[in-house]
């Protein structure tokens, strides 16, 4: 019977400790947010809302004045980031409102023969958005693929 008690104890101890994600130092703070430069390449709509409620969650773990986030669309994910048949559009805007960065590949906006004339209002654009997420993650930015 103890036997058996003891196997309990640990299976429960090890679920419990497996629920909680031990924050690296230094920890994240207002002053020292993790920085985090999530790519987006697909146009799938059901992708793009899975993408955008791993953002939603980031931000719900670690706090909103914890964490910066910024969305970078290149490739057919740039769609995400059009003011026009968009289906994401209110969820990028709603996002945007919580400070959640969002920009555009240059690169993909010319092969596609688009401007910034057709993002949603405060998109910004880089020359090229691999490069930029390269660049990030040089200057300690955590990337993400989701």
């Amino acid at each position: 019977m103890r036997a058996l008690l003891a196997v309990l104890l640990i299976v429960f101890a090890g679920a419990a400790a497996a629920g909680m994600t031990e924050l690296a130092e230094p920890k994240p703070s207002f002053d020292d947010p993790r920085k985090i430069v999530i790519g987006i390449s697909e146009d799938d709509p059901a992708r793009l809302n899975a993408v955008l409620s791993n953002i939603g969650n980031i931000q719900k773990f670690y706090g909103l004045d914890n964490v910066k986030l910024v969305v970078v669309g290149y490739g057919p994910g740039v769609r995400a980031l059009f003011k026009t048949g968009n289906p994401v559009r209110a969820r990028v805007e709603s996002f945007q409102a919580i400070e959640v960065e969002f920009i555009a590949c240059g690169a993909t906006l010319e092969a596609m023969n688009r401007t910034e004339a057709d993002l949603i209002d405060k998109v910004g654009t880089v020359p090229n958005g691999l490069p930029e997420i390269v660049e990030r993650q040089l200057k300690g930015w955590v990337y993400l693929h989701p």
